[in-house]
């Protein structure tokens, strides 16, 4: 690992602003159960590959890479520019990447940053990229229902790029372990808009469902309570299975990063794993839950200063959407981690199309 740099919208939406809609009692359970105080939310117009673009730039710049010599680029999101072309492509131009360039999307959210270091490890590793940029980042904002007090408060917007080029320190090697469970898909999804439920406007009729959340089809739906139990049950198991097959103890790891899915559920896994809090990083109170990009955020926010000025042994786990889940061992060592930017709209690109007027 090179470098990381991770961007984020200027907008800063406080909980408490949705005490009107829900009430003063519903904002401090939510509060109480995600730790989400605030988040960055996209302006109206910003999409994924405006963040990851101002990522991008920034980390380039800070690493001195001539443009030219990044062969491979890695985009992994579920909040994609358009359903095609591929975002990666996109990211090519604006980069300013070579034409000789490879550029792929991975369609991934809570465990995506895990999955997107595996390939793009791999891609270096194996000699086929030098230079590769992964960049791993949401605009969850957008997939929510305005009301429904399950996933408003809870999803933040943030993009980030990762540098990755080969080492010979035997030293930084990285370890995977990685895992599927397709049958419990239906229980953090978005129903339209793939080929399965096609756009229309039929889908952007709002109904009030079971628990009690309006939302249409175009909408996240988050069964809560299966995605609870999910966590409690497999990450675990992950943890120790990544220690086993990396050969390291639990006490020669600096830091556990977790996908910031809510606080609650990160806490009572600490408790159940006798984690020590100083060594698992929290970042929900001020980003919320900004799904594949939650993992490189918490880094740079936690562990910018460390990352560039020693060596760390790291294990980092995404669980979530899919039903998937993954955990890397990482060593790292002089990673260029520049601060957080802050974006505007000028960040914006303008659409590849236009409509007849």
């Amino acid at each position: 690992m090179a470098g990381l740099a991770s961007a984020v919208p200027q907008r800063i939406v406080p909980t408490s602003d949705y005490e009107a809609v829900f009430g003063a009692a519903e904002i401090a359970k939510v509060i109480r159960a995600t730790g989400v105080q605030r988040r960055r939310v996209a302006p109206d117009g910003m999409c994924t590959s405006d963040l990851c673009f101002a990522a991008g730039e920034r980390l380039l710049d800070d690493l001195g890479w001539e443009r030219d010599s990044v062969d491979s680029l890695v985009f992994v999101s579920q909040t994609a520019d358009y359903v095609l072309p591929a975002t990666s492509c996109l990211l090519q131009d604006r980069l300013r990447l070579p034409t000789t360039c490879a550029a792929l999307d991975l369609n991934l959210g809570c465990s995506g940053y895990i999955y997107g270091l595996w390939v793009a490890s791999h891609l270096v590793a194996s000699g086929a990229s030098r230079r590769c940029l992964l960049a791993v980042g949401e605009v969850a904002s957008r997939r929510i229902g305005p009301r429904d007090r399950s996933a408003v408060m809870l999803f933040g917007d943030a993009g980030t790029v990762t540098a990755l080029e080969p080492t010979e320190d035997r030293e930084t090697s990285w370890t995977f372990d990685l895992g599927t469970d397709g049958s419990g898909g239906k229980h953090l999804i978005v129903p339209a808009g793939g080929t399965r439920l096609l756009p229309g406007v039929q889908n952007d009729v709002v109904r009030t469902y079971d628990d009690g959340n309006p939302r249409s089809l175009n909408d996240l739906y988050m069964n809560g309570s299966e995605i609870f139990l999910f966590t409690l049950n497999r990450v675990p198991q992950l943890l120790s299975g990544i220690e086993q097959a990396a050969q390291v103890s639990r006490n020669e790891v600096d830091a556990f990063v977790f996908h910031q899915a809510n606080e609650f559920m990160l806490k009572h896994l600490m408790k159940n794993m006798a984690l020590p809090a100083e060594k698992v990083p929290l970042i929900l109170k001020d980003y919320g839950n900004t799904s594949s990009a939650s993992i490189p955020l918490a880094l740079t926010a936690t562990l910018g200063e460390r990352l560039s000025q020693e060596p760390l042994n790291l294990i980092l786990a995404g669980f979530g959407v899919g039903l998937s889940w993954g955990a890397a061992s990482l060593k790292t060592a002089n990673v260029v981690v520049p601060p957080i930017v802050e974006v505007d709209e000028s960040v914006i690109q303008e659409p590849l199309y236009s409509v007849p007027q």
